[in-house]
């Protein structure tokens, strides 16, 4: 039962770190990446759909993604939907494609850029850390049903917090690529 709970914990805790490279993927750097454009959701036959899935999105050079709709009609309502967005982007459109050129980022833009890295990681942390609290107080539930001794008890509120401890590094050091990658000129 107590391998079960960690089991659990560890599985919990990796889907946060998770988590949290999809979101630093969301925040842009200096370089144009496909997945700047993973959160943006454009209106199709009354639905709400995933760019991904209406149009194709390659990286035509360093700063310029190239986005080519399945269907022409889809033009304006791809461009609304970036403008909506928060990325900052202005969109350009030639004929049946549309080019998404990335400005290059000011001091002042990689700062917040920074600010929004550390947030995400910050919440990842707390995640990691709530899943923890959960997990120690399904442990110490067992004590009280007596279906584990105190000394097991211990050992695997030892072995959660390792857990942690491993998956905290994790996010920090996550962090800190991106923050290297986002100040890098």
């Amino acid at each position: 039962m107590i391998d079960a709970i960690k089991q659990d914990a560890d599985t919990r805790m990796g889907k946060s770190s998770d988590a949290l490279q999809q979101a630093f993927a969301r925040i842009r750097t200096g370089r144009a990446s496909p997945s700047l454009l993973d959160g943006i959701e454009v209106p199709y036959y009354g639905t709400d759909t995933p760019l991904n899935q209406i149009a194709s999105v390659t990286v035509e050079d360093a700063r310029t993604l190239m986005i080519s709709p399945w269907e022409k009609p889809l033009i304006p309502e791809i461009e609304k939907a970036i403008l909506r967005s928060d990325l900052g982007l202005t969109p350009s459109t030639t004929g049946e494609v549309i080019r998404l050129p990335l400005p290059a980022l000011t001091e002042e833009t990689r700062k917040d850029l920074t600010r929004q890295a550390r947030h995400e990681a910050e919440n990842a942390r707390v995640a990691v850390r709530n899943i923890r609290r959960d997990a120690i107080h399904e442990v110490r539930e067992l004590v009280k049903a007596k279906e584990a001794s105190a000394d097991d008890v211990h050992r695997a509120e030892d072995e959660i917090q390792k857990l942690t401890d491993r998956r905290i590094a994790e996010i920090d050091h996550a962090l800190g690529e991106k923050e290297s990658d986002l100040l890098e000129i």
